[in-house]
């Protein structure tokens, strides 16, 4: 079992876990009082700092890297936040972080305000805050954009008054504006690319690529890109987007070095942003790192499911295996080991423990015995309380981590997922032409290498689910775009 997951990481595109303010309340809230009674807490020593993998000495295991978003956070930076201790006294010399704007909160109406007007003071407060924010305690972070759907959302278009495509394009640039003219330079900041078809993503980019240009902003330029709506489920989009910032001198060594894609949990994506990285770095910039995110470890707790196993068999759909978890107060004295219970309950044939799990009795998920009342004095369905779900948490994210590696590994090994390699006529694979694309230091050839393909584009599923035609059109995954952001 791997408990320093960062030195397994090796060349691998970074995945990111979005950590959920639920989850870091636990670990921050302990370090003033005794937020959980540490008799409850079944780690070494009873401490909390175990579900910390930012906490190199007593995190039960390590990580680097993470997300965290805006719309989580407490943003006056000048306010007592026992809650977002986990990210506000973190080591940073240990650690990495990227911080989300909010803009999905935006998109939703939760932030109101006329964002196109820039000196409306509803959001020109929290335009301030967010900047802020991240100059205080993110390494990298994302520019508040307007996501292009938010003319779709009726609860955005009520909060925000944005309701056509241009108009989110205006708004993101007032943000722009002013992240770049007030900008410390503690945070360096990623361009977010938006648009909800292969036009749309086209025009955002012409419309937004010089705040990345050093040449227009020597000392100001934003210092990477993220990946939104369309560009970043559409593998053809993403392919086409890399090989335009390549010729167009916005994807250098030293100046944009990261570029990070929104939402993606898909195991065979993990592989897939790993062969272009490799690609980039081998031909054009070094330096070239892919983060991506998702928030399935934690979400998955929140439904009541626990992550047991990974599926990676050659030419094959990959997965990592999600399935409700044990809750029964029955449970609530048994000291059998968390896995064996799992397994015993008839839950799935086999559970991967993590270093959360592996001392984990049954017991320590399910509190609740028969007539016990919970905190709010009543006797609830469930046998979980709410630390219950931290505990788990924390192991779905060791879980998710670790299927991201352990993809890449067997992807090393030539076993491929089925999505990765086109066998209808001759043989194809995905590293092969993404090799082809970068190889070539001529726009014309790279562009045509791509489009040589565009059957096999098709036929990759994207990050949302889709293939086809729905693949190309990020407005047909409405639904899902709420739910994956």
């Amino acid at each position: 079992m791997n408990t320093d997951l960062t030195k397994e990481q090796k060349d691998y595109a970074i995945f990111l876990p979005a950590i959920s303010g639920f989850y870091a309340t636990f670990i921050g809230k302990q370090r003033r009082e005794e937020y959980v009674d540490k008799s409850r807490i079944p780690f070494p020593n009873n401490e909390m700092e175990g579900l910390n993998w930012f906490n190199r000495k007593d995190g039960l295991f390590n990580y680097h890297w993470s997300l965290y978003s805006a719309g989580h956070a407490e943003l006056d930076i000048n306010k007592d936040a026992p809650k977002e201790l986990m990210i506000r006294e973190r080591d940073r010399e240990n650690s990495w972080l990227l911080g989300d704007s909010g803009g999905f909160q935006i998109g939703k109406g939760v932030w109101e305000g006329d964002w196109k007007d820039p000196n409306c003071p509803k959001a020109k407060k929290k335009r301030e805050q967010v900047l802020a924010w991240m100059d205080a305690y993110m390494d990298y972070g994302m520019i508040l954009d307007i996501p292009a759907w938010v003319a779709r959302s009726p609860a955005g278009v009520k909060a925000t008054g944005i309701s056509t495509y241009q108009e989110a394009v205006n708004a993101t640039r007032i943000n722009n504006d002013y992240f770049m003219k007030n900008r410390t330079g503690a945070c360096k900041f990623l361009n977010v690319l938006q648009g909800e078809n292969h036009a749309d993503a086209e025009d955002w980019y012409q419309q937004m690529k010089d705040f990345c240009d050093p040449k227009k902003y020597p000392d100001t330029h934003f210092n990477g890109w993220s990946m939104g709506g369309q560009n970043m489920c559409d593998v053809h989009l993403v392919l086409k987007r890399l090989v335009a910032l390549r010729f167009d001198g916005l994807l250098e060594k030293g100046i944009h070095d990261f570029m990070h894609f929104l939402g993606t949990s898909k195991l065979e994506w993990a592989t897939l942003l790993t062969d272009i990285q490799r690609a980039v770095r081998k031909y054009h910039n070094e330096n070239f790192t892919i983060t991506f995110d998702c928030a399935s470890p934690f979400l998955a707790t929140a439904n009541g499911q626990i992550y047991c196993e990974l599926e990676t068999q050659d030419r094959s759909k990959w997965v990592y295996r999600m399935v409700p978890s044990i809750d029964d107060k029955a449970l609530a004295t048994d000291t059998t080991s968390f896995g064996q219970a799992f397994v015993r309950e008839g839950k799935h044939g086999s559970f991967l423990d993590s270093p959360i799990t592996q001392n984990l009795q049954a017991k320590d998920i399910c509190i609740y015995a028969p007539g016990d009342l919970n905190k709010i004095g009543k006797e609830g369905k469930t046998s979980w309380d709410s630390f219950s779900y931290a505990i788990q948490m924390g192991h779905n994210v060791w879980s998710h981590i670790n299927a991201v590696q352990e993809a890449n590994r067997q992807y090393d090994n030539k076993v491929v997922p089925g999505m990765l390699v086109e066998e209808s006529f001759d043989r194809v694979f995905f590293r092969d032409v993404v090799e082809a694309i970068f190889a070539t230091d001529n726009r014309d050839e790279a562009e045509a290498v791509i489009e040589e393909f565009s059957r096999f584009w098709m036929s990759i599923i994207g990050t949302r689910g889709a293939t086809g035609k729905k693949t190309v059109n990020a407005s047909t995954q409405f639904s899902n775009l709420f739910e994956e952001v």
